[in-house]
């Protein structure tokens, strides 16, 4: 059963998804070449690119279940506000960066604190109904995706002004969300429906065995695994590879990924709602699965900047499969599972955060020489692989029964 609460509470679920994402993408432009100063190579920033978002994938990893956990025994306001407020933490220390390994330390602090995004999703499952959670959680894709409208489109501009402004005003913003926060956002979750804390059930290792042995769970899961294992493609080397493979400054490398994230912010806050009411759960997936195959295939060979600009239209698809599948996966599992299940995906996506980092920048260092595409040739297979696994797999994606 869906708690009541007051819009003002979702407005403010949406709104902390939306000023976290714009506070990273603000940073997302500049990043790299601050990396790239702090190393003094390319090769190395793609390396050091990598390994950074590894380690904050590493952090999400080991927390987002025990911060799954937490929610479903305090209630997700407490969880929500102080990671919120952790993440204006994170920010402060990268803009006070004197080192990389200072870059690394907050990068750490930022991967603890963003696994609040379990709470936020708990938080969606506790008030909406089962057959309404796509929805629901495509509106927070879609807060996330406006979240990256304006955070790279700001970053480009204020990176041009300074290369540490984008992380002071990233700071700021997350510190507003806490404040908007502590005042409107109320609790979703009554203590009658609250689950004791074990570190049984807490730890992430626990966490992955749920998805892998609950058979209701594991295919859908693969299908999310692959998928955001090749979306960290854009977290790693795309700033990289448009600037220096196809020559896009820091503004328009900000501006392009504004508009990837307008395409994204459609699709996820306005077609996949009506689209899984009239394609059903398993071709939307597949749909999204596919346009981010074709997607990262034609920027890889991509012969010019316009080409590559063009190339990027359709991976805005994959604003289809995400939210979706986290709706098959939530309604396979009962109401005071949420945020246990919400955790595990946590974690399922930081494995993928983890290695996929790490791996395309190793990839992009060892091929910018010779063919410098090659991350977003094996990205695309990647997600070919998901897209078959999730045709393949009918009575997984459109059956949806609700447990308890």
């Amino acid at each position: 059963m869906a708690t009541a609460v007051k819009p003002p509470a979702i407005w403010m679920i949406l709104i902390a998804a939306f000023l976290d994402m714009m506070a990273m993408g603000i940073v997302m432009p500049v990043l790299p070449g601050l990396i790239e100063d702090l190393t003094g190579s390319q090769a190395a920033a793609g390396i050091w690119t990598g390994v950074i978002g590894s380690l904050w994938a590493l952090m999400q990893f080991i927390c987002a279940p025990v911060i799954g956990s937490l929610s479903d025994r305090f209630g997700r306001r407490p969880v929500i506000l102080i990671s919120t407020a952790g993440l204006a933490l994170d920010w402060i220390m990268m803009a006070l960066a004197p080192n990389l390994w200072w870059l690394v330390a907050g990068r750490i602090i930022g991967g603890i604190t963003s696994a609040s995004a379990t709470a936020l999703f708990a938080y969606m499952a506790d008030v909406t109904s089962p057959e309404n959670r796509a929805r629901a959680f495509g509106l927070i894709g879609a807060a996330i995706s406006a979240g990256f409208v304006l955070g790279p489109a700001l970053g480009g501009v204020l990176g041009d002004m300074a290369p540490r402004l984008p992380f002071w005003v990233a700071a700021g913003v997350s510190g507003a969300a806490f404040l908007y926060g502590l005042v409107v956002l109320t609790e979703s979750l009554p203590p009658e429906r609250r689950q004791p804390f074990t570190w049984r059930t807490a730890n992430p290792l626990s966490a992955l065995h749920m998805l892998a042995t609950r058979r209701e769970l594991s295919s859908a899961s693969v299908s999310v695994f692959l998928l955001t294992f090749s979306h960290r493609l854009f977290m790693t080397v795309f700033v990289l590879f448009a600037g220096h493979q196809h020559g896009l400054s820091t503004l328009q490398i900000g501006a392009l990924l504004a508009f990837s994230s307008v395409l994204d912010l459609l699709m996820q806050g306005v077609i996949v709602g009506p689209a899984t009411r009239r394609f059903g759960d398993r071709r939307t997936i597949v749909v999204g699965l596919a346009g981010g195959t074709l997607s990262f295939l034609a920027m890889g060979i991509a012969p010019t900047a316009t080409w590559f600009v063009i190339a990027m239209v359709p991976a805005s698809l994959m604003g289809l499969a995400e939210p979706t599948l986290r709706s098959v996966l939530s309604r396979r599992v009962t109401e005071n599972e949420q945020g246990q299940l919400q955790g595990a995906m946590q974690s399922l996506a930081s494995v993928a955060g983890i290695s996929g980092p790490a791996f395309f920048g190793w990839l992009y260092a060892a091929s910018i020489g010779t063919m410098p595409g090659l991350s977003f040739m094996v990205a695309s297979g990647l997600l070919a692989i998901a897209a078959v696994f999730a045709g393949a797999r009918r009575e997984q994606a459109d059956a949806s029964p609700q447990l308890g």
